[in-house]
């Protein structure tokens, strides 16, 4: 008997993030998710099951890649796209049924990286044995490489950002609490759960959006201020992303019109790179010129996100010196009533 799962657009609001990569936006999610609401409905398939089936199907995808002609190259780019689906079907499930797990999260990160490695060594070894060109075992180990870059360099960006958040909030709890002020919130958790907000026309959607360390401080910024009781119960934001923003503010219009999409700004992810690279490539017949240029557009944008981190770290040190600079003030504040 069908289970009682809410229509499709629920489903979609349930499943589906906020924002994602374009492959998946596009190419994925549109065929994804009915086939997870199906799924729901009329089975007791679980998400472990179908992160082995997407494994399975991977392999299959692997499979057909070591033959090297370019028929088996296109089922096999085929096959790799609907592992894929399957992929992002079973995160979907978990969280419209609420059967995920933390072993399913770790198991679904070892197979994606085993699918990966297992396919490059597919592919580009299926070529070598037809062309006899050592080129392809060089971009075999080329994409292991920058599949297992971009998850060190991820896992390491969040570790210091979560360290930095994490030093500021305790600074700013101990401040306000003093005051008797709200807590603290974060620019990019407010565009995160707003993203069709528009900073430069529509700041009352994320308001307040004063950030707690301006990149320029004048006299007047640093004299002591009346705080009334409204701006006591909201909470400060603080803008690690200030300096990058200042910098480039076409990037701002970008990423809203983005968002707004669901897209994230981060067009070329391990995600695209593995499409370009097992999918594009395959399909057209041109392993090495796509791998080649998935590759280099990769590190482009993992080279723009190492950058953008740079500029945080000026922000967050200005922010933690902004608090140094508060206490005195308040000292004397205190003394001075």
């Amino acid at each position: 008997m069908p289970r009682d799962i809410p229509p499709l657009a629920e489903v979609r609001r349930i499943t589906e993030k906020k924002r994602d990569a374009w492959w998946t936006v596009m190419l994925v999610d549109p065929v994804a998710t009915p086939l997870v609401r199906w799924t729901a409905r009329h089975t007791r398939a679980t998400p472990n099951q179908l992160t082995w089936g997407a494994f399975l199907v991977g392999l299959g995808s692997a499979a057909c890649f070591a033959q090297g002609d370019w028929r088996w190259l296109l089922l096999g780019a085929a096959l790799y796209h609907v592992s894929f689906i399957f992929d992002c079907m079973d995160g979907k499930l978990a969280r419209l049924t609420g059967t995920g797990s933390v072993f399913g999260a770790w198991l679904d990160f070892v197979f994606d990286r085993i699918r990966v490695l297992v396919c490059s060594v597919a592919l580009m070894g299926g070529q070598y044995a037809r062309t006899d060109d050592v080129l392809y075992l060089w971009l075999a180990l080329a994409v292991a490489s920058l599949d297992s870059l971009r998850y060190i360099d991820s896992l390491e960006i969040f570790k210091i950002r979560h360290g930095m958040r994490k030093q500021i909030k305790a600074r700013m709890r101990a401040a306000r609490k003093a005051e008797n002020q709200a807590e603290l919130a974060f620019m990019e958790d407010l565009l995160r759960e707003n993203p069709e907000a528009d900073l430069e026309t529509d700041r009352d959607t994320v308001a307040p959006l004063e950030p707690v360390a301006p990149l320029e401080t004048t006299a007047a910024d640093t004299a002591p201020l009346e705080v009334t009781a409204a701006q006591r119960n909201r909470p400060a934001v603080v803008d690690l992303h200030q300096e990058f923003r200042r910098r480039f503010p076409w990037w701002v219009r970008s990423r809203n019109f983005l968002l707004r999409h669901r897209i994230r700004a981060h067009l070329i992810s391990g995600i695209e790179f593995q499409m370009g690279v097992f999918i594009i490539g395959p399909a057209v017949d041109a392993v090495v010129a796509t791998t080649v240029v998935s590759g280099a557009l990769l590190l482009v944008f993992e080279l723009a996100i190492i950058y953008k981190l740079l500029l945080s770290t000026r922000d967050f040190t200005r922010t933690i010196n902004s608090f140094e600079t508060a206490e005195p003030l308040r000292a004397t504040t205190s003394v001075s009533s």
